[in-house]
């Protein structure tokens, strides 16, 4: 029997062959295939399922010593040129594509019932497979011209999903927002690529970094053009991964359903950004500089996000937001040279996230009962609250979440971010401070959407708050009183296919942090035997101490505030914060004012420079064009009437002519004395 890593190809392969069995018959026999949708979802979600079990098999293998396998074969050639493609399976690839594998099948589990009634159920079903295929196929690409394959793959994969709802309005713009912002960071992924090829002769990852150091030691390329293209190749994960201020699209791609959020957010699409900047350690660690950018971008990512978090009243914006937060922790750590803290942070918070974002599905799910499918009312947690006693699966996962994500001790989420705060304290004393901060505001309104949710009394029957949200949103009163025929229930747990990825999702959050203990840390032994040896023999129970308990402190403090205002209502913040300092809060409500620049600055800029571009093509451009045929058609018409078939005509025409020739020779004649 093979080892799985030498079969590691097929990982991508089995969902890629189901989304394109699945596809071909959405087009060729649709109603069939719709009919036959429980055949379809069963289908796929097996076919990952036979993925992820290569997957498993194949970190153990990495786990027991087996060696790397990359596999490669000629994909194009001419001359000396030649571009390869193939596989390579590394302890990386390997932690990846068993993240990715288990979360997207835990998602399609789940999006049988949060799908359920759905028209486009297989189209839903379809491009998931799609989608997870693309992500495991960049995990295994050997290069960065294959990666850029499976990335742009992985970009039109989440527009189409973002926009899945594409008839509703606010669907439909999210995706163009996704699409724009990340055409930005990929045409500087795209140059960046193109810059090192042609600086380095390879695509390869380690080539490249050995590349571009010998070209500088022997001074054939200038410093500043390294590091130009260096940060050219940032810029793809800097949109991928909803890095400011190409963060932006991050949010708005809530609009789509919220199995796909809890995908994207948590081992897809933002996940594609980190695991690119860690391959690309060994060129980065070249360049301090470069790490700086790297580190700052991180650390006001992860401030600017949980900032904005503090204000939402949308369940799933505020848990959005919290993901970009948490996107800058792990850029903060690949700035500080700590891929592995990155890393781990990136696999223990898809687990917990995952689970959050699930488990707002199951609280919208439920509230689409009372309120009707109208997102302005499902998903705005002033409808909510006292859920934990008519859901409690999923009132208790979400709370797991909520300890995991805010980095109390046991659980995954204290180790991994108090990994990444103690490499910050190291090589950037400044950014620790900042993190340390963010993670006080992680606590506090994490918290705050839990008691909102499930805590209190419901509201969600108080028509009048409903009207008031309805106008505040400038969603028309008519357009909710079309969703009030699907009022037709109470608020109920939801069905077993979707507590049962809640649950599965709940143990690893509890227990999978234990990997990474800083002195013998299982995941930093697998990704970085070396770091880990060298990691565990400085480590001192007295240095790791007073930055663990200024962490846990700080979290704590927040989890109290939020208790304190919104469980017990003892705080009234708004009287506290928002009346006492009303510009600091409309700025983090209306988020930094940030989609009002860019709507400004970029979006009416594009418009009018389209306008004018419009009038120059269609006045200069076109005139040009135009006058050419007036006066083809003008010479026309005027010629035609030397046309009159009479020979004495043009006998008279030819002695004119004559005439003529002889007057103008005749004058430039020389005289004769």
């Amino acid at each position: 029997m093979p080892q799985a890593s030498e079969i590691a190809w097929l990982i991508p392969v089995f969902p890629l062959i189901g989304a394109v069995l699945s596809g071909l018959g959405l087009i060729s026999i649709n109603k069939k295939i719709n009919n036959s949708r429980e055949i379809v979802s069963v289908g796929l979600i097996s076919l990952v399922g036979i993925s992820a079990v290569i997957s498993y098999k194949a970190l153990i293998e990495q786990v027991s010593g087996y060696q790397p396998v990359e596999k490669l074969f000629v994909w194009a050639n001419a001359g000396d040129f030649t571009i390869p493609m193939g596989f390579v399976l590394d302890p990386l690839g390997s932690v990846m594509l068993a993240l990715v594998t288990t979360i997207t099948l835990l998602v399609m589990i789940y999006s049988h019932g949060y799908m359920a009634h759905d028209k486009g159920y297989v189209r839903f079903f379809t491009y998931l497979a799609l989608f997870s295929s693309s992500m495991m196929g960049l995990i295994v690409s050997p290069n960065l011209l294959e990666i850029y394959v499976f990335w742009e793959l992985v970009g039109m994969c989440s527009y189409l999903l973002v926009g899945f709802w594409y008839d509703r309005d606010g669907a439909a713009h999210a995706a163009q927002k996704a699409f724009v912002v990340n055409r930005v960071g990929d045409f500087g992924l795209l140059l960046g690529i193109l810059g090192l090829f042609w600086a380095t002769n390879s695509f390869d990852f380690n080539e490249i970094a050995t590349g571009i150091s010998q070209s500088i030691s022997d001074n054939s390329i200038p410093i500043w053009a390294a590091l130009l293209l260096c940060f050219l190749v940032f810029l793809g994960p800097m949109a991928k991964s909803a890095q400011f201020p190409l963060h932006v699209w991050l949010p708005d791609a809530m609009e789509g359903p919220t199995p796909i959020s809890a995908l994207i957010h948590a081992a897809t699409m933002v996940a594609a950004g980190i695991f690119l900047v860690a391959r690309l350690q060994p060129l980065y660690s070249i360049f301090p500089s470069i790490q700086f950018i790297i580190a700052l971008v991180g650390t006001i990512t992860c401030f600017l996000g949980a900032s904005i978090a503090l204000t939402q009243m949308d369940l799933k914006k505020g848990l959005a937001y919290s993901t970009v937060s948490q996107l800058g922790y792990m850029m903060l750590a690949m700035g500080c040279g700590a891929p592995v803290a990155g890393i781990f942070h990136l696999v223990t918070h898809a687990c917990f996230k995952a689970m959050l974002f699930l488990g707002s599905g199951s609280v919208i799910h439920a509230m689409e009962e009372v309120v009707g499918h109208q997102p302005v009312l499902a998903q705005d947690m002033r409808l909510m609250g006292g859920l934990r006693k008519k859901m409690p699966y999923t009132s208790v996962t979400f709370l797991i979440g909520c300890v995991a994500i805010s980095g109390i001790p046991p659980l995954a989420g204290f180790w991994s971010k108090d990994e990444i705060l103690g490499n910050a304290f190291i090589s950037f004393p400044a950014f620790w401070f900042v993190g340390l901060l963010t993670a006080g505001m992680t606590a506090f309104y994490m918290f705050r959407l839990y008691f909102l949710t499930f805590e209190g009394d419901f509201r969600g029957e108080n028509k009048e708050l409903q009207k008031e949200l309805l106008i505040a949103s400038k969603t028309s009163i008519d357009e909710e009183n079309e969703e009030e025929h699907e009022e037709h229930g109470s608020i109920h747990e939801s069905p077993w296919s979707m507590t049962f990825p809640l649950v599965f999702l709940a143990v690893p959050s509890l227990i999978i942090g234990f990997m990474g203990l800083p002195w013998d840390s299982k995941i930093a032994n697998l990704l970085d035997p070396e770091e880990a040896e060298i990691a565990a023999k400085a480590f001192e129970l007295k240095e790791f101490l007073p930055l663990a308990i200024a962490s846990v402190l700080i979290a704590l403090a927040g989890i109290i505030i939020a208790y304190q205002a919104y469980f017990v209502k003892k705080i009234n913040l708004s009287v506290l914060f928002a009346e006492r300092f009303p510009s600091i809060n409309q700025f983090l409500v209306n988020k930094w004012y940030l989609d009002d620049i860019n709507e400004k600055l970029f979006v009416k800029g594009s418009r009018k420079l389209a306008k004018e571009v419009l009038e120059v093509d269609s006045k200069v451009v076109d005139g040009v064009v135009n006058l050419t045929g007036l006066v083809t058609l003008g010479s026309g018409e005027g010629l035609k009437y030397f046309e009159t078939g009479r020979a004495q005509f043009y006998a008279l025409i030819v002695f004119g002519g004559v005439i003529l020739l002889v007057a103008i020779f005749g004058f430039q004649s020389p005289q004769v004395s």
